[in-house]
């Protein structure tokens, strides 16, 4: 029982950084209600919306089995205030601040209608320092860390989020909403 939620732990910490990083293109590729990948804005939405709930899901997951394995030890301290860790307490601790920041994140998000949609942008952009808090966790503190497999995702993770970011900085996607501000606007 003890390798199965050493493994569960493993995987689905994996599986939650795919998740938030497909989150992350989706949330970029969706800014300013952009129409991208052919599936219109609100299945751009959804998409992103799902792969954030998901990616919510695998993290109660992670954490949670990990708690329960006698050989990860983790403590709730240790789930909730980041750095104080036995075990690699500085990339633990960066898992337990991204934990915290998706919490935040996750409330607000729920709670869009009630906050407003200042104080929703505003917490929103915390995941531009949730996701690279949470690929540096995945890093440094994954037992994997060092295989090719694992280096790998990570850096495909890297890859995918900078090219949606590219892709966001372009002439071309700027162009895009200048036409619709203008058409708006009438001018």
């Amino acid at each position: 029982m003890d390798e199965a939620l050493w493994a569960l732990g493993r995987g689905t910490g994996v599986v939650a950084l795919v998740c938030f990083t497909l989150t992350m293109v989706l949330g970029i590729m969706g800014c300013g209600g952009r129409n991208a990948l052919g599936v219109g804005r609100f299945g751009l939405n959804e998409l992103h919306r799902t792969a954030a709930l998901t990616g919510v899901g695998l993290i109660a997951v992670h954490v949670g089995s990990l708690m329960f394995d006698p050989y990860a030890q983790l403590s709730v301290v240790d789930a909730v205030v980041p750095f104080l860790g036995d075990y690699r307490p500085l990339w633990q601790g960066l898992g337990t601040l991204a934990v915290d920041l998706l919490l935040v994140v996750t409330v607000v998000s729920l709670l869009r209608d009630r906050v407003g949609p200042r104080v929703f942008r505003a917490v929103h952009l915390l995941t531009y320092l949730m996701w690279p808090v949470a690929l540096a966790h995945a890093v440094g503190n994954g037992t994997d860390n060092t295989s090719a497999w694992m280096i790998g995702l990570a850096a495909g993770c890297v890859l995918a989020v900078a090219l949606a970011v590219g892709w966001r900085l372009s002439p071309a996607f700027v162009g895009r909403g200048r036409v619709r501000v203008e058409r708006r606007l009438g001018t």
